[in-house]
């Protein structure tokens, strides 16, 4: 048998370090050998250190309960440990942006859940199903950065999940898709723990202005071009984006407003590029990889985050409601699983894709 690839986490203790335990027990490539958090967390080992903070709804595994947690900051343990970093540990974009490139310096992959290095140029924002020909930068990145094997690839904000997706599929089929409106309904565990507070959620909903430039951004940057050793954002896609904090747990809504250039296809049609789409990920079978990657219902109640947020195992868009509109021309309404897709199982889906490419 193939021994498996060691990783770490950074952040392990955090809600999103706590989902990669979960997702990653029993993962037929990779295996955690190596744990960090923060000073208050560092020198137990990690069952003591998440005593009284453990927020997943099954135990601790095993395998992870009586590995020491290191210091965030210092590196020799993973260099001794592990061939691979996911980055999830929240601190101020300068620190972050240091630690991750000081990792990535050493030696190790970084796969990264922070926004830090997400608009850096020659850093992808990645989702293997869209942009997997992004991880050809990785050469351009060593050369410029003066890595040997060291890399350093983010995943999206959670909040573009549920559209962004889609969005490719129509395009993949053809259809030329440069206006979007979003209304981003995005679920508390968005936040982390404790996140807010229920007196500001418990009947209430919450604009979070923080995330609504995330929502054009990141997009531009995933749909654009790789020129020489950076990556140029498609700046002619037109995404204009509320966000709002919503009383659910998991799973982040998005209602869509698209316009289509040229002839205008029918819902058929568009069904169709959607229902069928499929990617790198599921060509390739990674283990994380759900299939099919969008989960198209016609039922007019649906999609509902209770009840479809864990398609897929968590790692599928569910997609509902398409239909025309007399703003922009059509419309959908999407979901996909904020603290899964958009967090910890998104990073998990791109070092497979690492790993299937050669990167590790």
């Amino acid at each position: 048998m193939k021994r498996k690839i060691p990783v770490g986490i950074l952040g392990a203790t955090g809600m999103v370090g706590q989902n990669y335990l979960i997702l990653l027990r029993d993962h037929p490539l990779f295996e955690v050998a190596y744990l960090a958090a923060s000073e208050r967390s560092a020198g137990r080992s990690y069952a003591e250190a998440v005593e009284g903070r453990w927020r997943m709804g099954e135990p601790v595994p095993e395998g992870a309960a009586g590995l020491p947690v290191y210091p965030v900051g210092e590196i020799e343990g993973a260099l001794k440990s592990c061939r691979l970093l996911f980055s999830a540990f929240s601190t101020g974009k300068e620190e972050t942006r240091l630690i991750e490139r000081t990792y990535a310096a050493a030696g190790l992959p970084v796969v990264s859940n922070n926004s830090a290095h997400r608009l850096t140029d020659n850093v992808p924002i990645l989702m293997p199903e869209v942009n997997p020909d992004h991880l050809d930068i990785i050469p351009e990145q060593r050369k410029r950065e003066g890595w040997s094997r060291g890399c350093l690839v983010t995943k999206p904000n959670c909040g573009v999940q549920s559209y962004v997706l889609p969005l490719h599929a129509l395009r993949a089929a053809g259809f030329v898709v440069k206006e979007v409106i979003t209304t981003n309904l995005q679920a508390l565990s968005g936040a982390g723990y404790p996140g807010q507070s229920a007196l500001d959620v418990i009947d209430n909903i919450v604009p979070l202005p923080s995330e609504e430039e995330k929502a054009f951004c990141e997009p531009q940057k995933i749909f654009g071009a790789l020129t020489g050793d950076r990556i140029e954002p498609e700046d002619s896609l037109r995404i204009s984006s509320s966000c709002l904090r919503v009383p659910v747990v998991h799973g982040h809504t998005s209602c869509v407003w698209f316009a289509v250039e040229g002839r205008q296809p029918s819902l058929e049609e568009l069904e169709t590029a959607l229902s069928r789409f499929r990617g790198v990920p599921q060509e390739l079978r990674l283990p994380s990889a759900p299939d099919p990657v969008i989960r198209f219902t016609r039922e007019d109640l649906r999609p509902q985050p209770r009840l479809d947020r864990d398609g897929g195992r968590g790692m599928a868009v569910s997609l509902g409601r398409l239909q025309r509109s007399p703003v922009l021309g059509y419309r959908f309404t999407a979901l996909s699983h904020n603290t899964v897709r958009g967090a910890a199982g998104g990073a998990i889906l791109t070092a497979e894709l690492l790993e299937a490419k050669g990167y590790l």
